[in-house]
């Protein structure tokens, strides 16, 4: 897992959960490596064979029986990991091609997978002549980012042209190539929803169908609220869990957690389901929290056992409705007091809220920033229920940024 994770602390609270012993591996050293060297593992996590070679060395002292990748800079490397050891895995080749969007398109569309049209841009491309292509308005984004970073609707050729110089400098404020490939995407209109699902031995279990009631337009794509179970036809559930299926048999996918992306035409007379993305690793942020299978076991304790080979009983997620409202950055600057917390967590249907930047830390919205201010839980007996919980437990929330 990197450094800057919000999910160490779901993954090893799973692990005590099963009784699993835990190795941590990240791209900086702690404390607990000193102390405990077979508990703790450093190495570039964008360097998946140095990565392999670092586990196999603590293989040979300390026998690993499953590793897993968590978010999106750790995946790789627990697959060539999972090859190099035998381990239950996905193919590298495949959880590569989650990593690096133009690979992804290139394998939905020789699968004949419903996306986008697309075109990429080099360094020296004219993107307003791409854009021109395709029909605006598009969506320029960086092949390498996640999360909705540098994410941004152009609404014509000459204006796509201006945001591919912004999303460049993105890139360079990321550490990334600022040259590197851009994708230059149709927009495509309607609403959009997120699939949860766990792969064992090429099949996909669905776990959880989510819906985002918020209209994501642009000009950015900050995501805010996820709701589940989806309020969708059931033809139209039916399409998405079938497109998800074939997406993630398009890339090759055969093991562990994978969160696809959709969007569903508003005015198709059938559902015209399109994928946007597919990731190799569970629903990002502290948004797992939300779901609860079985007897309440959290998807971390899915994810941990199916990599193990422990049997699972249930994948059912729990009776009832829940979700999660990420809290957006209204602007940058640095973050001062956060009032109304507790008045938050007395609306009805409210189960947690979690402010997780820091006071005094520089915060700065998307397509810039890479991170939300928090997270809101909701737990009701419908999805309507929840989504009104989460909107009225928003607006409780002051929070002051010194610009």
């Amino acid at each position: 897992m990197p450094t800057a994770t919000y999910r160490a602390t779901d993954f090893t609270a799973a692990a005590r959960a099963l009784g699993v012993e835990v190795v941590v591996a990240s791209e900086h050293r702690q404390a607990l490596d000193r102390l405990m060297p077979d508990r703790a593992v450093v190495f570039p996590l964008d360097d998946p064979g140095a990565a392999a070679d670092a586990i196999a060395t603590l293989h040979e002292r300390a026998p690993v029986d499953a590793v897993v990748g968590v978010d999106d800079q750790g995946v790789l490397a627990a697959a060539y990991a999972s090859a190099r050891l035998g381990l239950r895995h996905s193919p590298p080749a495949a959880v590569a091609a989650t990593r690096d969007k133009v690979t992804m398109r290139e394998a939905f569309a020789t699968a004949a997978i419903p996306q986008p049209d697309f075109r990429v841009a080099g360094p020296g491309d004219d993107v307003g002549e791409l854009a021109n292509e395709i029909g605006a308005p598009v969506v320029v984004k960086p092949v390498s980012l996640s999360a909705s970073r540098g994410v941004i609707r152009a609404d014509s050729p000459h204006e796509a042209a201006r945001t591919a110089e912004r999303v460049r400098r993105i890139l360079a404020t990321a550490g990334e190539d600022r040259d590197g490939p851009l994708l230059v995407e149709r927009f495509v209109p309607g609403t959009e929803v997120a699939v949860e699902g766990l792969v064992r031995e090429g099949t996909l279990h669905v776990l959880a169908v989510f819906d985002k009631p918020d209209p994501l337009d642009g000009p950015s794509f900050e995501e805010t609220l996820y709701v589940t179970p989806a309020r969708l036809p059931s033809a139209t559930r039916t399409a998405v869990e079938h497109a998800t299926r074939d997406a993630v048999g398009a890339l090759g996918l055969t093991e562990g957690p994978i969160h696809a992306e959709f969007r569903i035409g508003r005015e198709a007379s059938a559902p015209e389901v399109t994928v946007l993305e597919v990731a190799a690793r569970t629903i990002g942020g502290l948004c797992s929290r939300a779901l609860r299978f079985g007897l309440g076991v959290s998807l971390e304790e899915l994810v941990l056992s199916h990599a193990l080979g422990l049997p699972i009983v249930d994948f059912a997620r729990e009776r009832g409705a829940a979700g999660v409202m990420m809290l957006p950055i209204p602007v940058a600057g640095m973050l001062g007091d956060v009032d109304g917390i507790d008045a938050a967590r007395a609306v009805p249907g409210i189960e947690a809220v979690e402010i997780t930047v820091p006071r005094g830390r520089h915060i700065q919205p998307l397509p810039e920033g890479d991170r939300y201010l928090g997270f809101l839980f909701a737990r009701d007996d419908t999805p309507d229920a929840v989504e009104h919980a989460l909107r009225a437990g928003h607006a409780m929330l002051d929070v002051h940024i010194t610009p």
